[in-house]
């Protein structure tokens, strides 16, 4: 069998759990007949990046190299590719590739199909070993997951729509949230905010929820027409049987019940959050009131396009502090701390 062509790109890896990132020297594909070559500009630093290259979640091969929160230049197209040419602005998610014959895929889901392969930490079929992220000056991805990027939004702060964006745009979206609603979102954070940016624009009155009062300048500027202290009890009671929608954003663990005693009848509480431990649900506040409680990742390409068109026509992008790649571990220890506001995004002019 011929051994595939490859190039070479500086990169920032893992070499192990306990290890820091440094920097090294990658393979990529060169394009195939349907591949677009792209010249990365800048890589959102989302809490996945963490975990991945922890291995928090026991599925990480070294070397790993996160970012899935990719946005770049084409540099290159294959023969087939139609949708592209250089020169284009283009972004890459969660999302590099899927068996594209089953149903999920057949609906525009690629996120929940079976074979989907993700932008790291997924089986390489061309290479070889796993696929590996956007900490570096390139990647080579299918055409159909390239999105393209709304060329007038500021590119980095674009970058984290990528991940942050459609991972609260899209259960937004599914469960119709618009003018009239009342909307929860709980956490401040990466997608916290972009939950409020986007529930504002659909026409929803938005609370914020927060155990942090000094967080509510914050949320007003962003969006919110309302912040709720949820440690406050009193302040949480006034708002009982009040919400149609709540999108809960906090990984770490909390009381969801709280939350679930402020839906209306019929309401849904939809978690995209991922705490490590499990949550403990108690079964009579939703049993009462014909409550729901769902979870949501991120989106398929086509809504994921949807969303980027949506934020290039509402001027939405994310809160950034930009950083060079050879702080990624600095930025790392702050993301723990939740010393962002709200994503990191790397300037990969700075690997070179």
């Amino acid at each position: 069998m011929t051994k595939p062509r490859a190039y070479s790109v500086k990169a920032y890896s893992a070499a192990g759990a306990q290890s820091p990132l440094a920097a090294t020297t990658i393979s990529r594909r060169e394009p195939g007949p349907t591949d677009v070559k792209i010249d990365i500009l800048y890589c959102g630093v989302c809490h996945s990046d963490l975990h991945f290259s922890r291995n928090e979640w026991h599925f990480t091969e070294y070397p790993a190299v996160p970012g899935h929160e990719i946005v770049g230049r084409v540099a290159a197209v294959g023969p087939g590719v139609k949708k592209f040419k250089v020169g284009d602005t283009v972004g890459v998610g969660c999302l590099v590739d899927s068996c594209r014959t089953c149903p999920d895929c057949r609906a525009g889901l690629e996120q929940f199909c079976p074979g989907m392969v993700m932008t790291y930490g997924s089986d390489d079929k061309v290479l070889g070993g796993t696929t590996l992220g956007g900490y570096a000056q390139g990647i080579v991805v299918t055409e159909d997951f390239v999105l393209r990027m709304p060329a007038h939004l500021n590119l980095a702060a674009a970058a984290p729509l990528l991940c942050a964006g459609i991972t609260t745009y899209s259960p937004l979206r599914h469960w119709k949230v618009g003018p009239g609603q009342k909307v929860g979102i709980v956490g401040l954070g990466g997608l916290g905010h972009m939950g409020v940016k986007f529930a504002r624009a659909f026409g929803a009155h938005v609370v914020l929820f927060t155990t942090s009062p000094n967080k509510a300048a914050d949320a007003l500027r962003l969006g919110a027409h309302e912040v709720v202290v949820s440690t406050d009890e009193k302040q949480m009671a006034a708002h009982a049987g009040s919400f149609d929608f709540i999108l809960d954003a906090v990984s770490a663990l909390h009381d969801i019940n709280a939350y679930f005693n402020l839906l209306k009848r019929d309401g849904n509480l939809t978690l995209v959050g991922a705490p490590e431990q499990p949550l403990a649900v108690a079964a009579f506040p939703l049993i009462m009131r014909r409550r729901s409680f769902s979870g949501s990742l991120i989106g398929g390409l086509p809504e994921t396009q949807e969303m980027l068109d949506f934020c290039g026509q509402h001027n939405i992008t994310c809160d950034i502090e930009m950083i060079r790649m050879d702080q990624i571990n600095e930025a790392y220890e702050r993301m723990l701390k939740s010393d962002v506001k709200y994503r990191f995004v790397i300037d990969m002019a700075s690997l070179k």
